[in-house]
């Protein structure tokens, strides 16, 4: 593990995929890959249901992390993986709140799918039981409804990250920075190509429809 992105997701987090895997520090770890790839998901569910975990094990040949359920444990890669760089993801706070509202939890207001796969016991009804148990209750201590409290845990994240990772091992970075930054940080040379822009509300919502829906179907180990 190279870089670990430590940002809440909606902060740039599939942007920074690419661009990470453009920089050559791919595969890189996104909550994408628990949904498209076979056994990650039970193993996220296990570890967010408190059973212990194997990093290496569990994001074994990945170079690089970013978004939700790995940001949900920066610190704890931060401290497994010490030389590892961490990026931390930022945009203005109501932004934020104004993109995951459109997007991921739009998406958890949906009870009747939700209990139908749980009754099937497929993989729609697992995932959301990690996304639940990572985000919503570990990140946000299951106060989603809030939107005062939204914020301020946004903001007081920053703040920790920021008191916690010594300076010359973080970047603070916002996606419409471009590569500059990015790329001096990680010692790399600049890429001829523009920074990726991807992931806005309607990208979401693609994603959700061919990727996400398709787990009411699903069912792994």
């Amino acid at each position: 593990m190279r870089v670990i992105g430590a940002g809440f997701g909606r902060t740039g987090t599939l942007s920074m995929k690419v661009a990470l895997e453009q920089l050559g520090f791919g595969p890189c770890h996104h909550m994408s890959e628990v949904v498209e790839r076979h056994g990650q998901l039970r193993r996220w569910l296990a570890l967010a249901s408190g059973h212990p975990v194997d990093w290496d094990e569990l994001l074994g040949g990945y170079e690089s992390c970013v978004d939700w359920p790995s940001a949900a444990y920066w610190r704890e890669l931060a401290e497994h993986f010490p030389q590892a760089r961490v990026v931390l993801t930022v945009r203005d706070p109501e932004r934020w709140l104004a993109s995951m509202n459109a997007t991921i939890l739009k998406q958890r207001r949906r009870p009747l799918i939700q209990g139908l796969s749980s009754l099937l016991g497929t993989d729609l009804a697992a995932f959301i039981r990690m996304t639940r148990l990572t985000v919503v209750e570990r990140v946000f201590d299951g106060r989603t409804d809030d939107r005062d409290y939204l914020l301020k845990a946004f903001t007081r994240h920053v703040e920790e990250v920021k008191a916690t990772i010594p300076a010359e091992r973080l970047l603070v970075f916002e996606v419409s920075q471009g590569w500059e930054p990015l790329c001096d940080f990680l010692g790399v040379p600049v890429p001829s190509e523009p920074f990726p822009r991807v992931n806005d509300a309607a990208h979401f919502d693609r994603f959700a429809r061919s990727h996400i829906a398709p787990l009411m179907f699903r069912r792994t180990p």
